[in-house]
């Protein structure tokens, strides 16, 4: 799933490609991808794209006095930029493509969705507020006035663990499965800590290893091509998706704890004190 560091990047891409352009057509293609109809699609259509903003891991193309696309990637999805877009009409099919955006360059883009649950979605709308994940997210982990007492007025009174916290998009902005990972991993945390149970010093490591990773990541993206930047992501993580293998600060072996639709990955010797930690499907979790 693209996180913040990815969609910040694509956003950086798309606002260097496409602000000023002229946007000409916009073709869905999956039925299922357009979450609203006032206004419509054709909207956009003639309208210039003036800025590409990013909302958590939403994605916001404002146009001059007109509507916004709005474009979160959910799961499986993607964004892949084609200098020079191919003729004709896309027809529905079983393909991954779900929408095109065509500009009067010939250029554009098509958002793709892979598997067989459909999340990806799109909104055009007036205000990106009166989009529902919008207008529910939390501060922006980057921005300026992130600092270690939002953090901490955030998470005080949270009796869930950590790694739920730090993945909840009303609580924080943009992180998702792999970057909470990332972020315990560096802050050296058990992904079941309570969050409310964080001793001062352990809240100044978790600030800091937020802001670091996050920070660390999107400098990796940058510049980085669309298409690219999945692989990027990838070579990046230290723990997240490399079961098995050897944690790149302390050599001890990468674990996993699956659940029903995800798994997570941490080092027992640098975040749960050498204890494993048990599969929540066949036992308590250790904390």
């Amino acid at each position: 799933m693209p996180e913040l560091p990815e969609v910040e990047a694509l956003r950086e891409f798309l606002a260097e490609h496409l602000v000023g352009r002229e946007i000409v057509r916009v073709l869905p293609v999956a039925v299922s991808v357009l979450k609203t109809y006032d206004p419509p699609l054709t909207a956009l259509q003639g309208r210039q794209a003036t800025a590409v903003r990013r909302h958590g891991k939403f994605l916001d193309v404002a146009t001059d006095g007109g509507p916004h696309l709005v474009t979160h990637l959910a799961r499986a999805g993607w964004l892949h930029w084609k200098d020079r877009l191919p003729d004709g009409v896309p027809r529905p099919g079983k393909g991954p493509l779900a929408l095109r955006v065509a500009l009067e360059t010939g250029a554009g883009f098509d958002l793709t969705e892979a598997g067989t649950q459909k999340r990806l979605a799109v909104y055009v709308v007036h205000d990106p507020a009166e989009v529902p994940g919008v207008a529910r997210l939390g501060p922006d982990p980057l921005a300026g006035d992130f600092d270690e007492a939002r953090l901490a007025a955030l998470l005080a009174g949270e009796r869930r663990q950590l790694k739920g916290a730090l993945r909840d998009q009303s609580l924080i902005a943009g992180v998702g499965n792999a970057y909470s990972d990332e972020i315990l991993h560096a802050a050296r945390m058990s992904p079941f800590k309570l969050a409310a149970s964080l001793t001062p010093e352990e809240l100044t490591r978790l600030h800091t290893a937020l802001r670091d990773t996050l920070t660390e990541a999107v400098e990796r993206s940058r510049g980085v091509a669309a298409g690219r930047l999945k692989a990027e992501k990838k070579s990046g993580l230290r723990v997240h998706g490399r079961t098995g293998e050897p944690c790149p600060v302390c050599g001890d072996t990468i674990r996993e704890v699956s659940f029903s639709d995800s798994s997570l990955q941490y080092c027992p010797t640098c975040q749960t004190g050498g204890k494993p930690l048990a599969d929540r499907r066949l036992s308590r979790l250790l904390k």
